[in-house]
């Protein structure tokens, strides 16, 4: 999955948190943070990047991952920095 377009990333990463938070609902939006989704705690977020590793053959180190629940991120920060992993890759 190198090569992917933004969009790609977008609609893989939202399949992901709807089986993680088991909410077909969720519309990812660029805005969006952890305080936005019912149900992401701490248990969740590692479920969430767990599979978000699995689902696009990446790995995030560990201040990455502490970075992506700090209250000024969001998931617009979150799909670039699966686009940086994945073109890391190529």
């Amino acid at each position: 999955m190198s090569s992917i377009s933004p969009e790609s990333i977008r609609e893989h990463t939202q399949t992901v948190f709807r089986n993680v938070f088991n909410d077909d609902e969720i519309v990812l939006s660029d805005a969006m943070t952890a305080d936005d989704v019912d149900g992401w705690d701490s248990l969740t977020h590692i479920n969430l990047i767990i599979a978000v590793e699995r689902q696009f053959g990446i790995k995030f180190a560990t201040a990455e991952i502490s970075g992506l629940k700090a209250d000024d991120q969001n998931i617009g920060t979150f799909l670039k920095l699966i686009q940086k992993k994945l073109d890391a890759k190529r």
